[in-house]
């Protein structure tokens, strides 16, 4: 029974999620459908994140063990062609040893947050960025985030229905780049906690607006208590845009 590494891109908009809900649209419901199409049999798509309504991939990765062998490119088209006419492209099907796990096999996972930042309302972008139309002070921004990097507990910018075992995650990267009306916001470690990217992103936003400092961010993420966080900002902006492997 070979495995199938998949990347995947979707656009979270019309999703409740990566995760199968009963009787809600979902990432993983759509593309066990498509597979189900292709061999006739129900089988399991197993995702490296599981990311929430709303929020969008560039490059999620999932595994799947299929009855039989098909050619790569066969299996990525056959999904595609089944996938029609869901937000959901996959880019690319590579067999992999059975040992590989989309999950347990990270080693990295890349977010990206788009922030536009302009009095002007969306046209192209609605539902893939958050408009913010306060001017942001991205250079505070990016400062006040440095001090969320390396590994500390996150309970402040964690989910109440988070259901990891540990709090403790160490942060890689957090960076804050602004391009003309666009903020990013690039945050990588090996995993996230439930909603952290988010409320990270909106407690930043609060700097950006200068209600806080650096130092207010220093005193929410020792806080350890979800009461001392921003507020956490909409799905719209956030995107899963790769995951690393050995």
């Amino acid at each position: 029974m070979p495995r199938y590494k998949l990347t995947i891109e979707y656009d979270g908009a019309p999703f409740r999620g990566w995760q199968v809900q009963d009787n809600l649209p979902s990432v993983q419901g759509a593309l066990e459908d498509a597979v189900k199409a292709i061999c006739g049999e129900q089988i399991r798509v197993h995702g490296a994140g599981r990311t929430d309504a709303g929020v969008h991939a560039l490059g999620q990765v999932a595994h799947i063990d299929m009855p039989k062998a098909f050619a790569a490119g066969r299996l990525r088209d056959g999904l595609n062609a089944h996938l029609r006419p869901h937000p959901i492209g996959v880019l690319s099907a590579e067999i992999v040893p059975e040992t590989f796990e989309a999950r347990f096999s990270a080693i990295r996972r890349h977010y990206r947050y788009r922030i536009v930042n302009r009095r002007a309302n969306l046209a192209l972008d609605i539902g893939h960025v958050w408009r913010v139309p306060r001017k942001l002070d991205a250079v505070a921004m990016h400062e006040a985030a440095q001090r969320l990097l390396g590994k500390h507990d996150f309970t402040t910018f964690r989910d109440t229905e988070c259901q990891a075992k540990s709090p403790e995650k160490t942060l890689n990267q957090l960076d804050v780049v602004r391009d003309g009306d666009e903020i990013d916001i690039i945050t990588s470690a090996r995993s996230f906690l439930h909603s952290q990217v988010r409320s990270m992103v909106g407690s930043l936003e609060w700097v950006g607006e200068g209600r806080w400092s650096a130092d207010d961010m220093q005193r929410a993420l020792e806080a350890r208590d979800r009461r001392a966080c921003g507020p956490v900002a909409p799905p719209d902006g956030l995107y899963l845009v790769r995951v690393d492997y050995d």
